[in-house]
């Protein structure tokens, strides 16, 4: 874990500040810093309209009884494209626009459902008519279900 936030607050701001300087040197220092603010206006408009047609997604799915995984993941995917797309820098900005485009987010998505299923357990439980049934899903694959119940004994006279 502390590899990865070494790798996230050191190491890609560091080729952030490479590229830009890099980009500023072989055309204008100006254009360098014009292209990353229009990256992250560009950006952040994408991000929103996005944003806002998932959320109505989201509510649409909701009103016909629908659970909506896929369109909830949409929205935590151009969330994290939105924050990209701000912070200044070339390799960032790329990430958030690749995020934003619905046909590269679909693999990208479905990676992160994958390695998700492999490395997070699942617990669920749900009460009807007296019986409770909890379901586990485990990282090492499978699933087990257990079922509880009581039987209530009722005797009628005559």
């Amino acid at each position: 874990m502390l590899g990865i936030l070494l790798l996230l607050f050191i190491l890609v701001p560091l080729v952030e500040l490479t590229l830009l300087l890099f980009l500023a040197s072989a055309t204008d220092p100006l254009f360098a810093l014009g292209l990353v603010v229009v990256t992250g206006v560009i950006g952040s408009m994408l991000a929103k309209s996005q944003g806002f047609a998932t959320y109505r997604r989201i509510q649409a799915e909701f009103a016909s009884g629908r659970m909506p995984t896929d369109s909830l993941f949409d929205a935590i995917l151009i969330f994290v494209a939105g924050v990209l797309l701000i912070t200044p820098g070339m390799l960032t900005d790329l990430t958030g626009f690749a995020l934003l485009i619905p046909p590269l987010r679909k693999p990208i998505k479905a990676w992160l459902i994958a390695w998700g299923k492999k490395n997070f357990k699942v617990t669920t439980s749900a009460t009807v008519d007296g019986f409770t049934t909890t379901r586990t899903s485990s990282p090492q694959g499978g699933a087990t279900e257990i079922l509880d119940s009581y039987v209530v004994e009722s005797r009628k006279e005559d």
